[in-house]
């Protein structure tokens, strides 16, 4: 439903209007979390599965380290994108960016640069190095078609078309599977690569269905919006590079989380429990995450619908980390952390007390989303580095506190730093005064 047809109150937006728009988001989000551990039970399954996961985890985080910086193209096409001459010059961006993060793969797995990286500078096995190259070699194209599917998934967020987006995850899960079984069934390949083809199959076709989602959207934009500043290659740059930076530092979390957890009290066990309980706190907070385009799209260029936007906020919030404390707090947590995630006894009880610390990061999930999307609709996107920078910042010296100080256990010390770094971000950008909205910018509820 395009968001300017919906019902709403006079001089407001309807609480339905906004939850129908933010359910397929979050769907794709919700859909998107299952796609690691997806493609990794799949080769869970094959020969010499340990080599195999090991080689597609470092390959498919090399990819991710290279297309971190177009995956706020989705905000970007969302935020700037309102008639043709910006459709114009944020499609030539994205193309000159894709183009930089392809050259990027190639470089890297050239022979004496991924020698330096993976046997130099990560240590791994010659037999793992050798996975890992050619699954690298298969993901080369990768980050430029998820850069391309983003900046026609963010025209169609605009339009009021969210529910496109989750059409093209479906069909990026259902090319994935079909790929990934006619490969483990009719092809020599080793799992690793099985899983990187798989990957880049699902992201291409993605790409071409977004695109042509888009294209009736692509042909009605208007010659020129009324009102808006024609946008040139400075002043996205100008407007991007933050958030680019943004999700380049982000990405330091999990480094710094393992980094310290291996020097902790209970290293082995905190390192085993980490990606379990990340996933399961994920599934609560990936609606959340979803949340930001709501805003982008919904809050409106001179932010007049920022107080209905705020109320479904705090409600999908509280919604988001009462459930989790359900799971968390009753028998239910037993049954994920055993049944679902296969800990052992042992190990899922250790999981349970870092899980319930994080029991509010769901809810400040949302709250990051709803003010970053007031930043990004201001253009104060440096703002929103900042606080990501602080957030980093945070967890890193509270991780050094926790361990080196206190002596705590390592994953213990996990959840103290993440939420408290999470809340610090979350109360830099709420102290930080909102400037003029954006000429640049702005939103399908206008329309």
């Amino acid at each position: 439903m395009h968001a300017s047809q919906a019902s709403s109150p006079p001089g407001g937006l309807a609480l339905s209007t906004i939850l129908w728009f933010w359910l397929p988001l979050a769907a794709t989000w919700l859909m998107m979390s299952a796609e690691g551990p997806y493609v990794a039970a799949i080769i869970a399954r094959m020969p010499e599965a340990a080599f195999n996961l090991a080689a597609y985890g470092v390959a498919f985080s090399l990819a991710w380290l290279v297309e971190s910086p177009i995956m706020m193209l989705l905000t970007a096409s969302n935020s700037l994108v309102r008639d043709r001459p910006s459709f114009v010059a944020l499609r030539t961006f994205t193309y000159r960016l894709n183009a930089a993060v392809t050259a990027v793969m190639l470089i890297v797995i050239l022979p004496p640069v991924f020698r330096f990286v993976t046997i130099t500078l990560m240590g791994l096995p010659p037999e793992v190095g050798r996975l890992v190259h050619v699954a690298t070699a298969i993901l080369v194209p990768w980050p430029a078609a998820i850069g391309y599917r983003r900046f026609y998934q963010g025209i169609l967020v605009r339009h009021g078309l969210a529910r496109r987006v989750a059409y093209g995850t479906v069909l990026r899960l259902t090319g994935m599977s079909a790929t990934a079984a006619a490969l483990a069934f009719y092809s020599p390949l080793h799992g690793a690569s099985i899983g990187a083809a798989a990957l880049a199959t699902g992201v291409v076709v993605e790409a071409i269905a977004s695109r042509a989602m888009a294209r009736r959207v692509v042909a009605s934009l208007p010659d020129a919006a009324p009102g808006a500043t024609a946008l040139t290659q400075r002043s996205i740059l100008r407007f991007y590079y933050p958030l680019a930076l943004t999700s380049i530092i982000s990405l330091v979390t999990g480094p710094l989380l393992t980094f310290f957890m291996g020097r902790s009290r209970h290293p082995i066990e905190s390192l085993a429990v980490l990606p379990v309980v990340q996933s399961l706190v994920f599934l609560f907070r990936s609606g959340g995450v979803a949340f930001q385009e709501v805003g982008v799209a919904l809050i409106g260029r001179s932010l007049e619908h920022r107080r209905e936007i705020g109320r479904a906020c705090r409600q999908l919030a509280a919604g988001a980390s009462i459930a989790l404390a359900v799971v968390l707090f009753t028998p239910l947590a037993d049954a994920w952390l055993r049944q679902v995630s296969g800990l052992p006894r042992e190990l899922a009880e250790f999981a349970l007390l870092p899980a319930r610390l994080l029991v509010l990061l769901p809810a400040l999930e949302y709250w990051l989303s709803y003010q970053r999307s007031r930043f990004i609709l201001t253009g104060q996107t440096r703002v929103i580095t900042v606080a990501t920078a602080i957030e980093v910042a945070g967890i890193a010296l509270l991780l050094w506190i926790c361990i080196g100080w206190l002596g705590m256990i390592g994953a213990v010390a996990g959840s103290v730093a993440q939420i408290s770094g999470r809340l610090v971000s979350n109360l830099f950008l709420f102290g930080w005064p909102a400037s003029a909205p954006s000429r640049t910018s702005g939103s399908v509820a206008d329309r």
